[in-house]
């Protein structure tokens, strides 16, 4: 006699995640991809630095901080001195 077939579904597959960006759009000088984001975290300080303009700032950051919310903090201090 032959055995039934069992009708377990197989385990769901995991998606891919994607990691975050280093590399942004310069906010002065519009070029794509231009800026590149450092993260020191022994010292705590982020800095993004535009390669074709020379523009850079510098941040604290925390053990949590990731290279995306160093350039948000740049965005929102240009907007700020604007």
């Amino acid at each position: 006699m032959g055995r039934r077939k069992s009708k377990r579904k197989p385990p769901p597959k995991r998606k891919n995640i994607m990691p975050l960006d280093t590399q942004f759009n310069c906010p002065f000088c519009n070029h794509e991809r231009s800026c590149e984001v450092d993260l020191d975290k022994p010292r705590n300080v982020g800095r993004v630095s535009c390669m074709i303009c020379l523009e850079d700032f510098q941040c604290t950051i925390n053990y949590l901080s990731e290279a995306v919310d160093v350039y948000n903090e740049w965005i929102d201090a240009c907007e700020s001195a604007n």
